[in-house]
């Protein structure tokens, strides 16, 4: 229940109040939404905090934009590792830069009498927020990495299953807590937009970028020198707004062979007949798909014991898949005794199918995020992202008749034997009782 009120109710009801409350703010309360700049009070500060901040979150905001429009072309870009560890180093600096700006912009907050008398209390929440999000977003690509390329595989379609009205909580719910957290603070944050300063992203200065400069002449020398610094650096801060809109041009023009599927996405395809054909039959398979795993679920309710296969068909090397009481992929194997070895398949990372052939040492790999377990424990190899091991699974053995030649139980212990004349007819099975005792 809560998870759909932080992945489902939360993200609508965050989009909902920021589309009417920026509507009305910006109708009822116009001189309230622009930016109100504190540079007046104090300007190096705000220079040192604003610059970093707006350089780094701009960048950021691009990088997570891409992967949601264009995720076909970002994994295509990211399959070449030097450009995936590119993409993460630049995310690594680009978290640092934002980090650097808010200290200093909250510092500067905090320290600045002049800056508290205009501080307000939403203020502060929102900068709290915003080092909170930062924060979240290291700790996620520090501790799971090549977040960028795994992206495509999680977040991405939990975003479009909202924006297509058919919210699927499955492709976050392996996700590490400190991303779920990254994700319910980034809806807090939309939610927030109509009551605080974050308003003013809504009135972007276009017509600067055009008008001539403008120079306050100052009766004072000394202000004039002042003012006469302040604005070479209001200079060539407006050289930095161009070249940063030519640079998102430059990218919005290489993403122009994208916009015919983006039409099509909002207004809907136009296909023939042979086409329309073909998507009925995407669905259709889609349809059987469902009603097969509803199947599976049915016959996991209803029996007490599930085959996996034929004792004399396990190997050593090769695993065979299969599916548990829990609807989980598993793998079983035959040890060097002649017995069953079960072992799940869901990597304890995140979530993804490890492979089924084991290698010399008797590991099998998750190809996702490079970690190996060993088929016996479970273990995941030192250094590996994954850290929790993979659980072993209890089987049993019955012979033609119904009876039990030998079995595992969930603690671990083997009891009986399989004799040779039974090895051939055996065949090995899952036990509800090993799952909810």
């Amino acid at each position: 229940m809560i998870d759909i009120l932080l992945y489902i109710v939360l993200p609508y009801l965050a989009v909902l109040i920021c589309i009417i409350g920026s509507i009305y703010r910006i109708r009822k309360e116009p001189m309230t939404y622009s930016a109100l700049s504190s540079q007046f009070l104090e300007a190096r500060g705000l220079m040192w905090g604003s610059l970093p901040w707006h350089i780094g979150i701009s960048l950021i905001l691009i990088g997570h934009i891409l992967p949601f429009l264009f995720p076909g072309q970002w994994n295509a870009l990211l399959s070449n590792h030097a450009m995936l560890l590119a993409v993460e180093g630049l995310g690594y600096g680009l978290s640092a830069l934002c980090l650097l700006g808010l200290v200093v912009l909250g510092a500067r907050r905090l320290i600045s009498s002049r800056i508290q008398s205009v501080t307000t209390t939403m203020d502060l929440v929102i900068l709290l927020l915003l080092l909170f999000q930062v924060v979240l977003g290291m700790l996620t690509a520090m501790r799971a990495q090549y977040g960028s390329m795994w992206c495509t595989g999680t977040t991405v379609p939990y975003l479009w299953s909202l924006v297509t009205l058919n919210p699927d909580l499955s492709y976050i719910n392996d996700l590490p807590h400190a991303m779920k957290a990254h994700i319910v603070g980034a809806w807090i944050l939309v939610l927030l937009i109509p009551f605080s300063r974050l308003i003013h992203m809504f009135s972007v200065p276009i017509s600067y970028l055009t008008r001539p400069p403008q120079n306050v002449i100052w009766a004072n020398p000394r202000h004039q020198k002042e003012k006469a610094e302040v604005f070479a650096r209001d200079e060539a801060r407006r050289h930095f707004i161009k070249a940063s809109c030519g640079v998102f041009g430059g990218l919005v023009l290489l993403s122009v062979g994208a916009l015919d599927k983006i039409g099509q996405f909002f207004f809907g395809p136009r296909l023939s007949f042979s086409e329309e054909t073909e998507l009925m039959e995407s669905k259709l398979k889609r349809l059987e798909l469902t009603a097969e795993q509803r199947k599976l679920e049915v016959e996991r309710r209803e029996n007490e014991f599930i085959l996996v296969a034929a004792l004399k068909d396990l190997d050593r090397e090769e695993g065979k898949y299969f599916i548990d009481y829990q609807m989980q992929p598993a793998i079983a194997f035959k040890n060097e005794a002649g017995l069953p070895q079960l072992i799940s398949a869901k990597c304890t990372h995140l979530g993804c199918t490890v492979g089924n052939k084991a290698d010399k040492e008797g590991r099998i790999l998750c190809p996702c995020h490079v970690s190996y377990f060993d088929i016996k424990t479970g273990t995941p190899n030192q250094g590996a992202p994954a850290e929790a091991p993979l659980p072993i699974l209890g089987w049993v053995v019955l012979n033609s008749k119904g009876e039990v030649l030998a079995s595992r139980s969930k603690t671990g212990e083997i009891n009986g034997t399989i004799a040779t004349q039974d090895a051939e007819t055996a065949q090995v099975f899952i036990r509800r009782a090993d799952v909810t005792g």
